[in-house]
């Protein structure tokens, strides 16, 4: 598993944007096209246009809606470029206006001497400011590839890892067969998305596709249609397939809780040994209903336990002599 990370989104990247909807134009500062945005949130400088820059940070979007440019309005050209001079000396990686506003041509020429990169959106800034947090947060949060196989079961984003030839694919062939999902196979890109969430993907020069020993490379999508695959799925559980050994102790019961850690998130994780005879699909499919049933407040190993010990506690109970009752 190789782990990386993005370490920046350059303002050209913003401009050339076709997926997050952003509709950004450049109107000034086209030399500094390269600066780099490195967080995800961005802001709206408010108080820094009147001189108060304590709260800005550098390497981010300055958002300017109605309000910063009504207000740069009613200042004359030598306070517009002071404004702004201190907000731009503070290296934003750009600024950006919304709801497709004119700006002061101060703004323009500021932005142009600076390098500061002036763009502008038809966008209410509400949903700018949404729409680019979610494009940054994709490009910008922590990301790795590992070989596996990662498929939709249920609802559930099952990984199934292990060694090369343990069977995976032809795994998560048969779960396609049976009306399940294939989201990647062999490399799976995944990327932490919400808090303790993390999203696995295909690669796009493999996506849909399948390698089968003996049989080739197969797309999925042509052979059973655009309902069994999809694009991405949060991984919700791990089931490593490991060879039998007969000297190995294999969890009977399920009361232990294991974890496999991905980009800090700890997964779920079974491990289902493999050999002749064993339905491996059907145990994936019954290891995804009973992830269903765990997420919603059921644990059938626990119960099965509880329900042990009451049972012997009312057999002992029951099995004290009346003398020493009494």
């Amino acid at each position: 598993m190789s782990v990386g990370g993005h370490k920046g989104v350059t303002v050209r990247e913003l401009l050339s944007d076709t997926v997050g909807g952003l509709h950004l134009e450049m109107l000034a500062g086209a030399g500094g096209i390269d600066r780099l945005v490195t967080v995800p949130r961005v802001q709206k400088p408010g108080l820094a246009l009147t001189g108060y820059l304590v709260p800005v940070h550098p390497e981010r979007i300055q958002v300017l809606g109605y309000a910063e440019i009504s207000y740069l309005d009613t200042l004359d050209a030598e306070r517009v470029r002071r404004s702004v001079e201190g907000l731009c000396a503070l290296e934003p990686a750009c600024l950006a206006v919304t709801r497709g506003l004119e700006v002061p041509e101060a703004l323009r020429e500021v932005c142009e001497h600076k390098r500061v990169p002036l763009l502008r959106t038809p966008l209410m800034s509400s949903v700018f400011i949404s729409r680019v947090v979610k494009f940054l947060e994709g490009r910008l949060s922590p990301s790795t590839t590992l070989h596996g196989v990662l498929v939709d079961v249920f609802g559930v984003g099952i990984l199934l890892v292990g060694k090369s030839g343990i069977g995976k694919s032809e795994a998560a062939l048969d779960l396609v067969l049976r009306g399940h999902r294939l989201v990647a196979d062999d490399i799976v890109e995944l990327q932490v998305g919400a808090p303790d969430a993390v999203i696995g993907s295909g690669s796009d020069v493999i996506k849909h596709h399948m390698e089968i020993r003996g049989l080739g490379i197969i797309n999925v999508k042509d052979l059973f249609g655009v309902a069994a695959v999809r694009d991405a799925k949060k991984v919700e559980l791990c089931v490593e397939l490991v060879e039998w050994d007969e000297d190995e102790e294999y969890d009977r019961i399920g009361l232990d809780e294991v974890k496999y850690p991905i980009l800090g998130v700890e997964i779920p994780l079974l491990r289902i040994p493999v050999r002749p005879g064993r339905n491996i699909t059907t145990i994936i499919e019954v290891a995804a209903r009973n992830q269903l049933l765990k997420l919603r407040g059921h644990h059938s190993a626990r119960e099965f336990q509880d329900q042990i010990t009451r049972a012997i506690a009312e057999s002992q109970a029951t099995s004290v002599p009346r003398g020493e009752v009494e």
